[in-house]
């Protein structure tokens, strides 16, 4: 069979798979079905683009779950953190990194960085169809029907994605040509996402809690936490915290209610938030106690933590007693913000679910189901947490795919 090697799908793995094909000398045409290469990349980190994650590349992988870090390793040693950033940076890109081991763009943004993949595609000479959607793939003749015709391929690469975020395109498309071929699809969930909660509390919409701990309880038993922002919204919450934790949220809620609850001063123990009330209440005993509420939530967000305690904004603190001051210390170290109706997959960065490791192998990204078939991506069964781990593993598995892809055809 001739031909070249054809890559479906221009996200964060699609592009770095076309590039190391084309780069090792093989003929490579990228598809994408949108008007342009990158968007999920455009959209990561609110439109700034957390690049990958910092630190040896054996921490990287211990944020992914135990089965997840093992598939992935063979190809992010291959494809190391800091090597996505050296071809960044040797482009004019400039980059700082978090205290939290996240990596950004400190002078451009996410559309920098995908200008300077296109530079990349274009230099090795990789054919990009944009506003070309894949109809069809019969893998074993290598032909793929598209909205532009019919193509011929030697080796196919599947860099579709998943189905979080369906406006940037990632609808999932791949899963059922892969199902049609013998691949398993692990049921698809919610990963990165924002959580909608039963009953909202208009007033505290598009209000942020710094630094919380936001944790996940099932029957009373917590079952995940994340340290982080929090932000309230019009349909519940979201913020680092919720997407840190959205993906246990999302199983659990399979076989019963989940509430979320937050930790607002997580460095501060009881009895030292009790000293501090105690001695603001001798302080200021004509004070209201909204005013008090400013020591941990902003303003904006003061009436809603004390009704939550049972107390009335505008009491006095020399009436405020010992019973409603331990109410409040202990809403204050686990706030009750709901019980979760929804982790909202529509508007995800990431899925958990799709094409099951076992049967792709981790050395090269090839199917074990069909001959000249590599896979990378999140159309596999990956899903790290946020912090730029998944796009790391993106870029990895996609320059393994692709390397692994030419040198079928090149061989």
């Amino acid at each position: 069979m001739k031909g070249p090697v054809v890559v479906v799908g221009a996200g964060a793995a699609g592009i770095i798979a076309a590039w190391r094909s084309a780069s090792l000398g093989a003929e490579t045409i990228l598809l994408e079905k949108t008007s342009r290469i990158g968007t999920k990349i455009l959209i990561s980190g609110g439109g700034k683009c957390n690049i990958t994650h910092d630190g040896p590349i054996e921490d990287v992988l211990r944020a992914f779950r135990p089965n997840e870090a093992r598939f992935i390793r063979p190809s992010c040693y291959r494809f190391l953190n800091t090597e996505i950033v050296e071809m960044l940076t040797s482009r004019g890109l400039e980059v700082y990194t978090r205290p939290d081991g996240r990596i950004f763009p400190s002078t451009g943004t996410a559309k920098d960085v995908v200008a300077i993949l296109r530079e990349y595609l274009s230099e090795v000479g990789v054919k990009v169809h944009l506003n070309t959607a894949v109809l069809d793939v019969n893998f074993e003749a290598g032909q793929i029907a598209t909205s532009a015709g019919e193509l011929q391929a030697q080796t196919v690469i599947v860099a579709t994605g998943g189905s979080s975020y369906p406006a940037s395109g990632t609808t999932g498309d791949g899963w059922p040509w892969l199902r049609a071929v013998g691949h398993t699809i692990v049921p698809i969930r919610a990963a990165l996402a924002p959580v909608s909660l039963k009953f909202v509390d208009a007033t505290r919409s598009g209000i942020a809690l710094r630094d919380c701990v936001l944790k996940v309880r099932q029957n009373g038993k917590e079952v995940a936490r994340w340290r982080d922002d929090l932000l309230f919204t019009h349909r519940g919450l979201s913020g680092p915290t919720v997407l840190g934790v959205s993906r246990v949220a999302s199983e659990c809620i399979e076989s019963g209610p989940v509430e979320m609850e937050a930790d607002i001063a997580p460095d501060r123990t009881f009895e030292s938030l009790t000293a501090e009330i105690i001695e603001w209440v001798r302080v200021n005993p004509k004070k209201r106690l909204s005013s008090m509420a400013d020591l941990w939530v902003p303003r904006s967000l003061a009436d809603s933590l004390l009704a939550s305690a049972g107390t009335e904004s505008d009491q006095l603190a020399c009436n405020f007693s010992q019973k409603s001051r331990n109410r409040l210390v202990e809403v204050i170290k686990g706030w009750k913000l709901g019980e979760v109706h929804e982790v909202i997959l529509d508007k995800g960065e990431v899925v958990a679910g799709g094409v099951d490791l076992n049967e792709v192998d981790p050395q090269t990204m090839a199917s074990k189901r069909i001959d000249r078939l590599f896979l990378c991506g999140e159309v596999l069964d990956i899903a790290g947490p946020v912090g730029g781990y998944n796009l790391q593993a993106a870029f990895a598995t996609g320059f393994v795919a692709g390397e692994s892809a030419a040198q079928a055809v090149l061989r």
